[in-house]
């Protein structure tokens, strides 16, 4: 059984907010730069020429790439032999948010109630998603999730009947009816199967994982693709100006469900799809 210090978490989490909202993951970096030069339309070109501009200022001078630093979203892959000790896990995450939203000067972006509102001052707290896996490490893995994006994501209980045409057909309709609003060239987040709840987890998972790596089943791997394609094909392009990107990447991820039914969520991200992650 290895200890490990909730101070070590609470580090960790700290230096990835900063981290992950001022520089983008290098596979986000490398599709805009892909997209460029792959667009003809002129107004396309100079919106994704002020991206990367921007990216690489954030990056160079260690300041926020987006005024939304959103949500802190904190995923835990928490090795089974791992024993948490000397404080509590959920404080722990919580005030590494807390302290890296102040360190790095980041806009403090929750309420405390959903309806009454009521900022709570310090960005906490962290939406925490943890998962037991084999193991003495805990992988830590940060992804702020602004809500541009977040408010254009959807959810459908399918029946099997719907088929895989009913799935096709939902994404493309989440993603029109999303248009300009999440920032585009998005990134799209889909999970199918297992429970409301889970799916929707699903899709914000498959928004962690990199841009430049497919679905390990191949029957998966083409609907990506094919999907993407679908999806550029409708000209919202960078920033809702029209173009060739609307979408650099389209993330799924699945698993096992009902006999009665067939979840699916879209999850979208903006082009500044953040993620940061660290093993302990």
């Amino acid at each position: 059984m290895r200890e490990i210090q909730a101070q070590q978490i609470t580090d960790v989490v700290e230096r990835l907010c900063i981290e992950a909202n001022e520089q983008l993951p290098e596979d986000i970096k490398n599709a805009i730069h892909r997209c460029r030069a792959c667009e003809d339309w002129e107004i396309a070109q100079g919106v994704l020429d002020q991206i990367i501009t921007n990216f690489e200022i954030a990056g160079e001078e260690k300041v926020p790439i987006c005024q939304d630093t959103g949500m802190a979203c904190v995923f835990l892959e928490i090795g089974q032999d791992v024993h948490i000790t000397g404080g509590d896990l959920r404080e722990a995450v919580d005030e590494g948010v807390r302290r890296g939203y102040d360190k790095g000067y980041l806009r403090k972006s929750v309420v405390r109630d959903p309806v009454r509102r009521g900022n709570t001052g310090d960005n906490t707290p962290a939406m925490l998603y943890t998962e037991i896996v084999p193991g003495e490490q805990i992988k830590v893995t940060v992804g702020p999730k602004g809500f541009g994006s977040e408010n254009m994501s959807a959810i459908r209980m399918f029946k099997p009947s719907a088929g895989i045409e009913g799935i096709k057909d939902f994404i493309l309709e989440t993603v029109e009816n999303a248009g300009p609003n999440p920032c585009p060239p998005m990134v799209v987040g889909v999970g199918i199967g297992g429970t409301f709840d889970k799916c929707a987890l699903l899709a914000k998972k498959a928004l962690m994982r990199s841009t430049e790596e497919r679905n390990p089943d191949p029957y998966y791997a083409a609907l990506e693709e094919e999907m993407l394609e679908k999806i550029n094909q409708l000209g919202i392009g960078p920033q809702g100006f029209g173009g060739r990107t609307t979408a650099l990447a389209l993330n799924i991820e699945t698993m096992p469900t009902h006999i009665a039914g067939m979840p699916c969520a879209v999850n979208i991200n903006c082009h500044v799809t953040r993620h940061k992650t660290e093993v302990i």
